[in-house]
């Protein structure tokens, strides 16, 4: 299964969506290589950086996912090419 790089950055301004989006993240978490969150007080909004490894459609249904939550937004970036095959 071909398989991309992406990386996933949301914004959480309505911390009634964080448990949802954690659980999400839980969800997904075979997929995830990496993540950053840094809670930006002065603006009341967390930020959530996410690094993916997976294939287009499950990116995709992450990304959304979060994306229809209420007081989340969430934009993805993902490479051009492949990622070569993992070594497990």
């Amino acid at each position: 299964m071909e398989t991309r790089l992406s990386v996933i950055s949301i914004l959480v301004s309505d911390r009634s969506s964080a448990a949802r989006v954690n659980d999400l993240l839980h969800e997904f978490g075979g997929y995830i290589v990496g993540r950053m969150g840094l809670p930006y007080r002065e603006r009341g909004v967390s930020v959530i950086c996410v690094v993916i490894d997976a294939p287009g459609e499950v990116t995709s249904a992450l990304s959304g996912k979060l994306g229809m939550l209420p007081g989340v937004t969430a934009k993805t970036m993902t490479s051009k090419a492949p990622a070569p095959p993992r070594e497990d």
